[in-house]
């Protein structure tokens, strides 16, 4: 049951610290415009408070996302590495 609890908190920090280098490129991606020409301006009014609140809650949600995969992970290692008792010989009674 430790080592169950160890890997997969071991696998949630692994899967926050990836999501953490993952998410933030995708997020770029997925808020780029397409179908501009090469060197072509947007022309568009930002409201910075809300473009943080939105990229930093999709960023938490990255990571937390990431993190309950790496538990998952880690709790299937777990089970995968799970020792099965060995079975007790019963000692015939001496006379």
């Amino acid at each position: 049951m430790k080592t169950a609890l160890i890997l997969m908190l071991t696998g949630a920090l692994l899967g926050a610290a990836v999501a953490s280098f993952l998410v933030p490129p995708m997020l770029s991606w997925y808020t780029s415009p397409g179908g501009l020409p090469q060197g072509a301006q947007i022309q568009a009014v930002v409201q910075i408070p809300e473009v943080i609140r939105y990229a930093t809650s999709r960023l938490l949600l990255g990571q937390a996302i990431g993190a309950g995969i790496g538990a998952m992970f880690g709790l299937v290692v777990s089970l995968a590495l799970k020792r099965k008792p060995r079975p007790q010989i019963a000692n015939p009674p001496s006379q």
